[in-house]
């Protein structure tokens, strides 16, 4: 089953569409979608590496501009869904906290979720939610992003044909180890 999807995304990765499936997904992970870009364009870069320095800069413009749609999100939401449910709980002084340590803090947050495994879209709309500065959270998105999926280009550009077989011939134990690190995220997000 995996040998399976994996031809099929390889084959997707192929098609004359597929930059615009990747520029989709990049934008919708940014603020709503579960799947991050990479597994769409990993597969590209494998099959066409001399494109992915172009698959990088589609990347990094969706997902920056995705980034700013979870940011709206979280600023003109959070005062229907957000705050009655802080009230709810009585929450609402530990979320002033919160938003205080965050605007101290939201460069370095937005820096660390944007390189990183941990989801993209809930910096977005948190962002938005304590209304980071707008400059400060795109400056930093950009930088995060474009480090991210730039330093993936180079390793598939320089290690794509290599990389490659490794992975053909490690699916399985690919797979495996990238479920552990998904769930590892997950349980991590849960506990902090």
């Amino acid at each position: 089953m995996i040998r399976a999807a994996y031809d099929w995304v390889m084959r997707l990765s192929a098609h004359h569409n597929a930059t615009w499936v990747l520029f989709v997904v990049a934008f919708l992970e940014s603020s709503v979608f579960p799947i991050p870009p990479d597994a769409l364009l990993i597969p590209m870069g494998l099959a066409r590496h001399v494109r992915v320095w172009w698959y990088a800069t589609v990347s990094t413009i969706a997902s920056v501009l995705g980034g700013l749609a979870g940011y709206m999100i979280g600023y003109f939401l959070f005062d229907a869904i957000g705050q009655p449910l802080l009230a709810f709980y009585g929450m609402e002084e530990k979320f002033a906290t919160f938003t205080q340590w965050y605007q101290d803090n939201g460069a370095a947050i937005v820096l660390f979720a944007g390189i990183t495994p941990f989801p993209y879209k809930v910096i977005t709309i948190a962002s938005g939610a304590v209304a980071l500065n707008i400059w400060v959270f795109m400056i930093a998105s950009v930088v995060a992003r474009a480090a991210r999926f730039y330093l993936l280009a180079a390793l598939l550009y320089w290690f794509g044909p290599k990389a490659r077989v490794f992975i053909e011939r490690y699916l399985g134990w690919i797979t495996l180890a990238a479920g552990i690190l998904l769930v590892g995220g997950f349980l991590i997000l849960r506990y902090i």
